[in-house]
């Protein structure tokens, strides 16, 4: 019979020991940084570090004629910046992955000081491939141990569990209400995929928006997000899964993007809704949902009191929708459907306190309790400059509200983000 200390030992040493640090990244566009330098890849790491991100989920394809270069500046400026990655291999936008390349790509990388290992094995994902899932052993064979969490959602959770002897956990596409009408995001998805999972770590994805119009890849749907941000994240206190990845830092195509705008990395026909739509302030909160995620309770000290606040720039039936749908099978109708013309403010103090929102110098002020709290303020036909005060702090939004149809001849259905710091 083995002694205590003999069993304490050897869980210091198992795998499931090393998962025990709960971990947030960031899904990172490779594909949309042609052009980027090393000095853009730290400046990139260093606001995600600030915001309290452990690392990038470098997406990767398998035809971006620049994404080996890429990869080259990233896990070099991860290296010289204390900050994690892992590629998680895109198997659904472009092209087709064979094993030598899979293998290429990790081999390239996994002894990096920047690779996040868990148990000594680097992580490696995936958006979808499952018709890649029986070549994952031949992957391991070529380039040793791997701890593999792909996301294959489309299989769904019960398919999923028969290939367990496959995967070390699972990530999920899913951060997003998938109904067709307005609804909240509820946690009954990542609770079928963990219980399917069996005790294998689950990654468990948290996104901010979901607008895309690029009728050219037939993507026109807005998703409801009117109060995602602050859902979700108060959805992953409630699941404290193992791991969270951030839906997106850079796609600004399907506008989910909590990074800064870089103009070359946005796919032609997007500019119209992401020129002049900073959301840099959906960072403001992360501090304080990462420290709660980790302790596993929301009494933490709020990192920075302030508030952070988001909207359309125009009422939803200032002209027309652009055919935009309401969620991607566009049986919900018209995206109007799906969103409401409302401010929406997160505040964060560590008291009571009070917070005063305008639209146009008219507005209300909300009692808010201590900790975070989500209020909402209609636009009710008001215009001008959205004006947030907080804890003696005050903060004007990036854009006015207008009754001016934008000029593409149809509504943005993406937000502006501001933040009082």
């Amino acid at each position: 019979m083995r002694s205590i200390s003999s069993l304490l030992v050897a869980l210091a040493l198992s795998p499931m020991s090393a998962m025990a640090a709960r971990e947030v990244f960031a899904h990172y566009m490779v594909g949309n940084t042609y052009g980027q330098t090393l000095d853009d890849w730290a400046k990139d790491i260093q606001l995600a570090k600030a915001a309290s991100i452990d690392g990038f989920a470098l997406n990767a394809g398998p035809t971006d004629s620049y994404g080996e270069e890429q990869l080259d500046l990233a896990y070099q400026a991860a290296e010289a910046n204390n900050f994690k990655l892992f590629i998680s291999f895109d198997m659904l936008c472009c092209g087709t992955w064979d094993v030598s390349t899979v293998a290429k790509f990790i081999n390239a990388h996994k002894d990096s000081s920047a690779q996040f290992k868990v148990g000594g094995k680097p992580m490696v994902s995936t958006f979808e491939g499952t018709n890649f899932v029986s070549q994952w052993s031949e992957v391991e064979s070529s380039t040793g141990q791997l701890f593999l969490v792909p996301d294959w959602a489309s299989m769904g959770p019960q398919t999923f569990a028969t290939h367990l002897d496959v995967v070390d956990g699972a990530f999920v596409w899913d951060a997003w209400p998938l109904g067709t009408t307005p609804a909240t995001k509820t946690t009954d998805s990542d609770n079928q995929w963990i219980s399917a999972i069996n005790g294998k770590p689950y990654m468990m994805a948290v996104s901010p928006w979901f607008y895309t119009r690029l009728p050219q890849y037939s993507k026109n749907w807005n998703w409801d997000s009117d109060t995602l941000w602050f859902d979700r994240w108060e959805s992953v206190i409630d699941v404290l899964p193992q791991y969270v990845e951030i839906i997106t830092w850079n796609d600004y195509g399907e506008s989910h993007y909590i990074g800064p705008i870089r103009s070359q990395g946005i796919v032609s026909g997007a500019e119209v809704y992401v020129n002049n739509m900073p959301h840099d302030a959906w960072r403001f909160i992360l501090p304080y949902y990462i420290a709660a995620y980790k302790a596993g309770t929301r009494d933490v000290t709020v990192p920075t009191e302030g508030a952070m606040f988001w909207y359309r720039t125009t009422p939803k039936a200032v002209c027309g929708d652009g055919s935009t749908t309401c969620g991607n099978a566009g049986t919900g109708g018209s995206a109007v459907n799906c969103v409401r013309d409302s401010v929406f403010v997160v505040t964060a103090s560590n008291t009571a306190t009070s917070v005063e929102v305008t639209i146009g110098g008219q507005g209300k002020t909300f009692s808010v309790p201590k900790g975070v709290k989500l209020v909402e303020l209609p636009f009710s036909g008001r215009v001008g400059d959205v004006v947030v005060k907080v804890n003696g702090k005050t903060a004007t939004g990036p854009a006015k509200i207008t009754n001016s149809c934008p000029s593409s001849g149809y509504v943005n259905f993406n937000a502006v983000v501001g933040s009082t710091s």
